[in-house]
């Protein structure tokens, strides 16, 4: 596996990668969460929501970069990651990783390639988000594994 910076004839991939990660969280699991209604307002376009998202992910002068891995010249994973306001303060924005590499330390080498830029840069705390739910059970394992701690944290919805 190899891990290069993104080039804007990455995004077509990246689009579909992220589509095709996140599909089962958002149809299989917010839908049925939230009710049709509450989902359709939120999440209804969630598809072209990542699609107008990732090119704004990677504007270097603005602090905002994406990572791709790739071997034998195929996508199969990428990283996001920005600076922040706070002082000396990063993000992991977004992390995919296609189905076949799953579980094989693809997630784990993306992040910390985007940890050690972000070292580079002289950030000293990096933050990362994910759900609690089944979907992500694997994303929070491999952020622990990596030495984040879990901060616990409720969101909360209600059409009225």
């Amino acid at each position: 596996m190899k891990i290069r910076l993104f080039t804007d004839s990455d995004l077509p991939l990246l689009a579909d990668l992220t589509v095709e990660t996140f599909r089962p969280f958002y149809e299989d699991y917010v839908r049925s969460l939230l009710g049709e209604e509450i989902f359709q307002h939120q999440h209804g376009n969630w598809k072209q929501d990542y699609r107008d998202q990732l090119p704004t992910l990677h504007e270097p002068d603005a602090g905002r970069f994406i990572a791709v891995s790739e071997i034998n010249g195929r996508i199969g994973g990428f990283v996001a990651w920005q600076l922040c306001d706070k002082p000396k303060h990063g993000e992991i924005v977004l992390l995919a990783v296609s189905a076949i590499h799953r579980g094989n330390r693809w997630g784990h080498e993306l992040c910390n390639f985007a940890i050690n830029e972000m070292k580079d840069m002289r950030i000293e705390v990096v933050e990362i988000g994910t759900g609690d739910d089944d979907f992500h059970a694997a994303a929070r394992a491999l952020y622990e594994d990596l030495g984040f701690t879990k901060i616990p944290v409720a969101a909360y919805l209600k059409k009225i």
